[in-house]
């Protein structure tokens, strides 16, 4: 079932690793069908390496419908936030490091200080408490801090991005870790500005208007990876 899809979730772990969101295999991918049915990518293998056979296919209640790979080690939080944030249907874990460094030095939230950041997570990023990989915490932790935001960071983990496709995710991912590094440069040598309020809602507005269309990423780019 589904393989095209898993074909896109794997060209998408490959756009992970060449945007340096992961190293080796780590981080994990999810995506809900219109069907109802859940793709999650398994445990411990690099993206490189992945076949569509080794996605799995899960009910909502993680039951493997299809597939003989162990599933990712979060399946639990993941298949929570899905439940819990029923207008998502594409969920990604990366371990991008300069946006998992800022959780090391800001308390509450990543404050919006590029528009590509508030273009794409709609304003500042919250940093939750710590919780175990692999737990159900780490899923409960996300729906609880995430607020109107579409990213959070993990605390001493990684980050979770969420998005209607997994190509927004995506986006959320990419353009999150390039503020990342904006924002540690600057705070290296001084004080970063940030944007207000008012600067990054309409950021947030006009990236609805962003690009052709609401589809999948281009193959072209996809074959390049």
């Amino acid at each position: 079932m589904f393989t095209e899809e898993k074909r896109q979730m794997i060209s998408y772990g490959l756009l992970m690793d060449r945007y340096q969101l992961i190293a080796l295999s780590g981080g994990n991918l999810t995506m809900r069908m219109r069907t109802g049915e859940i793709l999650v990518t398994p445990s411990g293998m690099i993206y490189g390496e992945m076949q569509p056979e080794d996605v799995l296919v899960m009910d909502p209640d993680g039951r493997v419908l299809e597939g003989t790979r162990k599933p990712s080690s979060d399946t639990e939080g993941l298949l929570y936030i899905l439940k819990h944030m029923p207008e998502v249907n594409g969920v990604i874990h990366t371990h991008q490091p300069y946006a998992t460094a800022v959780g090391l030095v800001e308390r509450d939230y990543f404050p919006v200080n590029l528009t590509t950041l508030g273009n794409v997570a709609g304003g500042h990023v919250p940093i939750t408490p710590y919780s175990s990989p692999g737990s159900i915490e780490l899923g409960m932790d996300t729906v609880r801090y995430i607020g109107k935001s579409r990213a959070v960071i993990l605390a001493h983990h990684g980050v979770m991005t969420v998005g209607k496709t997994l190509k927004d995710a995506l986006y959320t991912a990419v353009y999150m870790e390039e503020a990342a590094k904006c924002y540690l440069a600057a705070k290296a040598v001084g004080t970063p500005k940030m944007m207000t309020d008012e600067q990054v809602r309409q950021s947030a507005d006009i990236f609805r208007f962003y690009g052709q269309d609401h589809g999948e990423i281009p193959r072209e780019l996809l074959e390049r990876t």
